[in-house]
């Protein structure tokens, strides 16, 4: 019988060289595929695909793996890119790498190494999946610090059915000390931090070639002007450096946070201090209600139901209530208030050890 066939996504880092290199050693056949998703500009500095494919291309080469390459390109402005752009002029901060995932990285991908015959694709995710009779299930990775369930919760079982994560137990230490014992040439490649397949740049310069300024005031919530802001979309809930605001200090040297956006009188709201009240919500309402399983936990007669939640990636997993949900809307109230409950971010829900889904952040509530 021969080995089942897997396609690895080798994007030229460490992580999933290692991955490669781990399910060669459990015995699978093993392929890598890397793929190039942007090509809007290729600024030295910014999109770094030629570089990243020249590095899977050494990882591949030590491996002794072949490696193709694909380009999603299109799919990827269609899928991702245009509804990242929405959300920005919606005056949401939307979370790119939720979407990468379930629209490129398990769709297009997963399509594509179907197409050429693999019986599973695997990345470099730190993450956990259980096969079963029951389905597949999501699951906290070893390393809480470098878990990736939060970006991997749109899932669903025909993609998560196909996929490996071979990292679920290794930190990125034992990741980098496995690649430095292959002789791998990326072993101490630092990661990426930028957006998804775009890169590392300046990102209200990057934002502002498709949106346009549309400066308007600043004010504390009492309605005193201490700045200017140069359009609602490149500022997000809690945010602190660049308000650009001096000669006000009623609060002493405490510093601004972004604390609410008024759209119909174009205002920025800011508050002084890191634990101001206004930066604080009791509980959310949010769409695009997803759940791995294909079905809620419990029947909407059931609730409320309590589980845990995260609203930004490694953040610690915090008590919380599904207090209602009606198709793709639900509401959510905290064990304690949060702080900077942020539209256009995910909420994701979690039972113990399990990531159950999540959904879009509307509004705190």
């Amino acid at each position: 019988m021969s080995a089942p066939r897997v396609i690895v996504g080798l994007s030229g880092g460490v992580d999933s060289a290692v991955a490669a290199h781990l399910l060669m050693q459990q015995g699978y056949a093993v392929e890598g595929l890397f793929m190039k998703n942007w090509e809007e500009d290729d600024a030295p500095g910014y999109c770094s695909a030629a570089e990243d494919l020249a590095d899977a291309q050494a990882a591949a080469d030590r491996l002794g793996i072949p490696l193709r390459a694909v380009n999603f390109a299109t799919e990827y402005w269609d899928r991702v890119f245009e509804a990242f752009l929405a959300e920005y002029r919606a005056l949401r901060t939307p979370n790119p790498d939720v979407l990468c995932n379930s629209e490129i990285k398990f769709r297009a991908f997963l399509d594509h190494a179907l197409d050429l015959g693999a019986n599973w694709i695997a990345t470099g995710h730190y993450a956990r999946v259980s096969h079963g009779g029951a389905g597949s299930r999501l699951q906290l990775a070893r390393d809480a610090g470098k878990d990736q369930t939060y970006f991997l919760h749109r899932l669903t079982q025909p993609q998560l059915g196909r996929a490996l994560f071979p990292l679920a137990d290794l930190s990125k230490a034992n990741v980098r000390g496995i690649a430095r014992r292959l002789g791998l040439a990326n072993a101490d490649k630092k990661d990426s931090t930028g957006i998804c397949f775009i890169g590392e740049r300046r990102f209200a310069d990057f934002l502002a070639r498709w949106l346009p300024a549309d400066p308007g005031p600043i004010e504390t919530p009492a309605g005193q002007v201490v700045g200017e802001h140069r359009g609602l979309a490149w500022y997000t809930i809690g945010q602190r450096s660049g308000l650009r605001i001096g000669g006000v200090r009623d609060a002493g040297e405490a510093p601004w946070f972004v604390a609410a956006k008024d759209a119909a009188r174009n205002t920025l709201v800011v508050v002084q201090g890191a634990e101001h009240p206004l930066l604080y919500a009791a509980g959310l309402r949010a769409e695009q209600l997803h759940w791995i399983a294909g079905r809620p936990p419990v029947t909407a007669d059931r609730l409320p139901f309590a589980c845990l939640c995260r609203l930004r990636h490694r953040q610690p997993l915090q008590p919380c209530t599904l207090v209602a949900y009606d198709n793709e809307v639900c509401r959510v109230r905290f064990a304690e208030p949060q702080r900077a409950v942020t539209p256009g971010q995910s909420v994701v829900f979690y039972l113990r050890d399990e990531c159950l889904g999540g959904a879009v952040i509307a509004a705190a509530a």
